[in-house]
Formats: structure tokens, sequence, C-alpha cells
């Protein structure tokens, strides 16, 4: 069991940076495949970032060279940090901790970009 609290959004121009912050509260934090997903309102929830047990990330094609997750198990926390934001890149933003067949969502964050 894993708990999850995501913060950091907020409103920023075209062109800023943002860094969110999933932080992990329970056992057994190295053990989870970390994920970061977004959901814009009228679109599904749209997969992100991952990073895993072991530190490897991988983000999607849209953020590539954008976005960056990393993870410090030793604050039992995940970064997903944004640089120069689109518009839409807006959306409510969750990440969630994957183990095995179990995987825990924490309650999002707004990030809202402006033109």
């Amino acid at each position: 069991q894993v708990q999850l609290v995501e913060s950091g959004g907020g409103l920023v121009q075209a062109g800023g940076s943002l860094r969110l912050s999933c932080a992990a509260s329970g056992s057994w934090f190295i053990r989870y495949t970390i994920y970061w997903h977004r959901q814009a309102p009228g679109n599904e929830r749209e997969w992100v970032a991952v990073i895993s047990a072991g530190g490897t990330p991988n983000v999607a094609d849209s953020v590539k060279g954008r976005f960056t997750i990393s993870r410090d198990n030793a604050e039992r926390t995940v970064y997903l940090h944004m640089n120069s934001l689109k518009p839409e890149d807006t959306g409510v933003y969750y990440c969630s901790a994957k183990f095995l067949d179990s995987q825990h969502w924490g309650q999002g964050t707004q990030v809202t970009v402006s033109s």
C-alpha cells in the first residue's frame, strides 16, 4: 500500500517551466514503478512519463525533449520537470504507483498554460 500526493501545479505562461512533485507515504516505495498521466477536458487520460523501480525513465513523444522524470527514493518523491510549456500541456496531472497487479493514484494537480 502506498499513498500519493501531487503538488506543484499552477498557472504559467507558454514557454515557462514547472516542477511537479509526487510524494509517497507507506512501505515499499522502492518496489513501485511510478507514472505520470494527464487529462484535459473532453480528452482521454494520456500517459506522459514513467520511471521504473530501478530508476529507468521514459517519456511520451509529445513531451520528449521538454519533460524529465526522476525519483529520489530517500525522500520518497518522484518529480516531473516540465520546460518549454505549451497551451496543449494544460490538464490535470496525476501520478500513480504500480507494483504487480496493484496500482494507486493520487488526487491530481492542475496545470494551466496560457497563450
